[in-house]
């Protein structure tokens, strides 16, 4: 470089990934009623839907006395729960506050964790399952699937959580900066994939044509929500940078 020729300033390149500083997130020191109830149903639904083959048949024929009375022992536990403080987002006070400390995790968080990631894991699963053999052989086993094929998965996904492996069910909550945008992630991607394959089911006919369309179109949902978790861009997936304050949703 000749003298006295101007050096340009080089500006740091845009992160790939949205990521989120932990020194702006905003403190509080404890949860609004109104928090606390919004964060209710969720859990009443992730516990309602545990029976897998109950809930397809719940879909399938609508609620019975069997399925009314299981709501009902769910709102019962999962209220008593709240009000005591041990459900996720239904404390008194946020739980974690510093992400980089190696701090116990509840077992209350430990078992609900669990059985969300049961919930957005298996269905999706077996509704992939049931799909690509309807497009395979011509004829639907969906329901054989659901009666053979859930509590085996299930069991799978509740024992990771009771060994700690699943991301935010682990004995340390050290890593919940990223691993919760695993967590959040995965309920968007089954949340919007979901409700769009139960539409396409009631529009679309029952034929291979037709189960192909709906088997791709489920899955392209599921990594286009992953990718843009991946990246940051849905609400609460992006990485918490530690080393200060924060709180954690």
């Amino acid at each position: 470089m000749a003298p006295g020729t101007p050096v340009t300033p080089r500006v740091p390149a845009k992160p790939a990934v949205r990521v989120e500083l932990a020194s702006q997130r905003k403190l509080r020191d404890r949860n609004k009623p109104a928090y606390r109830l919004a964060h209710w149903p969720i859990w009443i639904f992730v516990f309602f839907i545990a029976p897998g083959p109950a809930t397809f048949r719940l879909f399938e024929h609508g609620l019975d006395k069997t399925r009314a009375v299981w709501l009902g022992v769910v709102i019962l536990g999962t209220g008593i729960a709240a009000l005591r403080g041990r459900l996720p987002g239904a404390e008194p006070a946020p739980y974690i506050i510093r992400f980089v400390e190696d701090k116990p995790n509840p077992l209350y968080r430990r078992v609900c964790y669990t059985f969300a990631w049961s919930a957005a894991v298996v269905f999706a699963a077996l509704n992939i399952a049931g799909l690509a053999i309807a497009v395979a052989t011509g004829h639907w086993y969906l329901r054989q699937i659901y009666d053979y094929g859930y509590f085996p998965a299930a069991l799978a996904i509740w024992s990771a959580g009771a060994l700690g492996i699943l991301p935010r069910v682990k004995t340390s909550t050290q890593g919940e900066g990223h691993e919760r945008r695993y967590f959040y992630g995965s309920v968007w991607a089954v949340c919007v994939a979901q409700p769009a394959l139960g539409l396409l089911w009631k529009l679309l006919p029952h034929t291979r044509e037709a189960d192909s369309a709906k088997l791709l179109i489920f899955v392209a949902i599921l990594i286009a929500m992953g990718w843009l978790a991946r990246n940051g861009v849905l609400p609460r997936t992006r990485r918490i940078v530690p080393g200060e304050l924060a709180i954690s949703d």
